[in-house]
């Protein structure tokens, strides 16, 4: 049987607590307590959390690790760093902190020390970049691959393109990083548009060799190859792939030489740090792509070894817990100020929502409270000219994260300084807010005679009281970017233990695949027997359109 979590004691202490504290306004908790920001506050990895303007005091947070006391987090930690099959569903570990496990700690998977195997795909990977590098894995016709081209959707595109745009001034000088995904032939027309074929390289990425998107792109591509001048047996120089489907890569043409090994143990969603960061390796260079990777093994040992209550994932993951379970919050955004970060939101919405997207507990039992958020967000300031007048005025709570680094990698003038105030001055807005006596004062200071001022100021009220994280770095190096992914993905986690759902399978995915293939079929032969009527109308139109 699961333990519905709504049920323990801790869970109905926190309940109770939420009534007593539902009416207090973060200005006076801070306008009491002049060292609430020292309390609130936490750092590992390069990574700074001030968690002060959140709807919490002391006993909040008390209460809250006790609920993660009482759901066995800690253990639950242990089990998933020690390689226990907590992927019930699909019967495996799930061992993403494998790929990143710079201290070469032994991590054991049906008796054998996976670290060895991550540790040689690595050096595979770096041997691969040092020969694109030098030239000696060359085009057909003998130059140099400049350009590299991602084939891969979901985990192979949304992580690694995160990556590769948030270290882009990290970038080798000479190369170029372009990505295609989407089965839409418009994503791949558009970045084949002007590309060299004697300097492109494609990395297709897809464990099974057979993702639909993912292999569609992959034969455009290969046509695309042999249209601009390639043979057949010249596919080898321009195409490797990360799988683990030997003979459909090589019948595909790839050498199995050039071939990078993925693990069932490793979920899309978390495979950036593997041979999926191929891409990300040659553009950054082995020595950027290993300081990722160190990045996140720092944030994975604070994760593991940290008492709770410093503990920046667990942390994080309780006050979601906080706001989705006993405020009836339904989204959160993430709030970057950092124009290299602008995919961070993408990244983290297929990382969160299709981990924790879940109605059912881990024995199958549907759950009777909230799990999963929605996840959104975008970049400062861009967003404060849009989505934040939501945040602020809406009806709905929206807690944020807001993300900055404190120093930049292109200083101009003092655009980092007024990008720092704005992203202080959202927050100061979500807490404080502004009170109608407040506007009124103001449009009277103004001179706006008292009736129209009257008249206008409750539309000029800001309610405040909005939690927000500040999270903050000094700059977005490598160890940085890494140790920041890695966190939100050890928050997710924490999350799925408290709802007691299992955080790394994703059926809804895969049904969804399965039915996209029996349309087609549908598309193809007019057979609709069997179909709804919306459906079978949609495809007899399509039809029409496209097979006159």
């Amino acid at each position: 049987m699961s333990q519905n979590p709504t049920q323990l004691p801790a869970w109905l202490a926190l309940a109770e607590h939420q009534k007593t504290i539902a009416n207090t306004h973060m200005r006076d908790l801070f306008r009491a307590d002049a060292e609430r920001y020292d309390k609130f506050n936490s750092s590992a990895a390069g990574i700074s959390l001030d968690y002060s303007k959140n709807r919490i005091t002391g006993e909040t947070v008390e209460k809250l690790l006790n609920l993660a006391d009482a759901m066995q987090l800690p253990k639950a930690i242990g089990e998933m760093f020690n390689g226990q099959v907590i992927n019930k569903t699909e019967n495996r570990p799930a061992l993403h902190i494998a790929l990143r496990n710079r201290s070469n700690r032994e991590i054991r998977v049906e008796g054998e020390n996976i670290t060895d195997a991550v540790n040689a795909s690595l050096a595979k990977m770096k041997d691969f970049t040092a020969r694109v590098h030098s030239g000696e894995f060359a085009g057909f016709t003998g130059k140099k691959l400049r350009t590299i081209v991602n084939i891969g959707i979901g985990g192979s595109f949304l992580g690694p393109k995160v990556v590769s745009d948030a270290l882009k001034p990290y970038w080798n000088d000479g190369y170029q990083l372009a990505y295609i995904a989407n089965v839409d032939g418009t994503d791949f027309a558009e970045t084949i548009k002007g590309l060299d074929v004697e300097t492109t390289l494609f990395i297709v990425a897809s464990k099974s060799f057979s993702t639909l998107e993912t292999l569609k792109n992959a034969q455009a591509a290969r046509a695309w190859f042999l249209a601009q001048g390639g043979r057949a047996d010249q596919v080898k120089h321009h195409f490797v792939a990360v799988s683990t489907n030997v003979p459909a890569a090589t019948a595909f043409g790839i050498e199995e030489a050039n071939m990078f090994p993925m693990w069932d143990w490793v979920g899309g969603r978390y495979s950036l740090w593997s041979a999926i960061g191929l891409a990300q390796m040659i553009v950054l260079g082995a020595q950027t792509f290993e300081a990722l990777l160190q990045g996140a093994h720092d944030m994975d040992e604070h994760f593991r070894t940290a008492p709770m209550a410093q503990n920046l994932p667990v942390i994080l993951g309780m006050l979601g817990v906080w706001y989705q379970n006993f405020f009836g919050a339904e989204s959160h955004a993430v709030l970057s100020y950092d124009e290299y970060l602008q995919d961070l939101p993408n990244h983290l919405q297929q990382v969160d929502m299709e981990s924790n997207g879940k109605c059912v507990t881990r024995e199958g039992e549907p759950v009777t409270y909230q799990t999963g958020s929605v996840i959104w967000g975008g970049t400062g300031t861009n967003g404060q000219h849009a989505y934040h007048q939501l945040i602020h005025q809406g009806t709905r709570l929206i807690p944020a994260d807001y993300i900055m680094p404190m120093t930049s990698h292109n200083k101009l003038a003092d655009h980092h300084e007024w990008l720092f105030a704005n992203y202080l001055g959202q927050q100061q807005a979500m807490l404080e807010g502004k009170t109608e006596a407040e506007v009124l004062a103001e449009l009277l200071a103004k001179g706006m005679d008292a009736e129209r001022a009257a008249w206008l100021a409750p539309h000029k009220v800001i309610p405040g009281n909005r939690p927000c994280n500040s999270i903050t770095f000094d700059l977005g190096t490598p160890e940085v970017i890494g140790a920041l992914i890695a966190l939100y993905e050890h928050k997710i986690f924490v999350q799925g233990v408290i709802w007691d759902i299992n955080s790394f399978d994703q059926w809804g995915v895969e049904l969804g695949k399965i039915l996209g293939e029996s349309v087609f079929s549908a598309i193809e032969t007019g057979k609709t027997d069997g179909l709804d009527s919306s459906t079978a109308s949609l495809i007899a139109a399509f039809r029409a359109k496209n097979q006159a």
